[in-house]
């Protein structure tokens, strides 16, 4: 079997304790995205991942974050990223040129996204503006953005910050100078945004 020609450059975060490892490839279907905040999530069967789970052998990683092309690693305060990229970095790129799994089959087929035809035309509106203008922004720092809710009534907006965006210290920044803004011009019902579980 030929072995992958693996590519990664990293690129530094918001969050300076979020690094953004980015492969030459797609390793996660369009539109889905796993974040693991320790290794019982990595091992969690419908989201199982062996590479999440591998890069827990790793004492300084917090997190791990696995979307589209990249994997978002978060370290313990008390590592220095020059301590531990190298060694890292060069992990990630035999782990995809032996081709190792980055995720159990079952979580593919459990987490395929479905267009819910329950969903109202607000909540349409604005899934349909977090993933054209906000999830290529967020992606880009190493994280992303889910919907979680919208209530009519007060018009606020949940959303699911992951990745980097987790504990970051400029994501209630971005969350109301940028998010909130952009959902309240666009769609008039849409009063608030807040994140779930920061």
């Amino acid at each position: 079997m030929l072995k992958r020609n693996t590519m990664i450059y990293t690129e530094l975060s918001p969050n300076p304790n979020s690094m953004k490892f980015v492969l030459n490839f797609e390793i996660v279907p369009d539109g889905l995205s796993f974040d693991y905040p320790d290794m019982n999530s990595a091992l969690q069967e419908g989201k199982a991942s062996p590479l999440a789970a591998d890069c827990f052998q790793f004492p300084f990683v917090q997190r791990v974050f696995i979307s589209s092309n990249f994997v978002t690693i978060t370290k313990s305060d008390d590592t220095e990223w020059e301590e531990v990229l190298f060694d890292f970095k060069k992990f990630i790129k035999i782990y995809f040129d032996e081709n190792h799994p980055v995720f159990e089959e079952k979580t593919i087929t459990a987490n395929t996204l479905i267009v819910d035809e329950n969903d109202g035309p607000i909540v349409s509106k604005i899934k349909s503006a977090l993933d054209q203008y906000v999830r290529p922004a967020v992606e880009s720092d190493g994280g992303a953005i889910n919907f979680a809710s919208f209530d009519e009534e007060t018009g606020k907006v949940k959303v699911f910050l992951q990745g980097s965006c987790s504990g970051c210290p400029s994501a209630t920044v971005t969350l109301k100078d940028g998010i909130e803004r952009l959902l309240t011009n666009m769609i008039p019902e849409v009063k608030l945004v807040e994140a779930e579980g920061v």
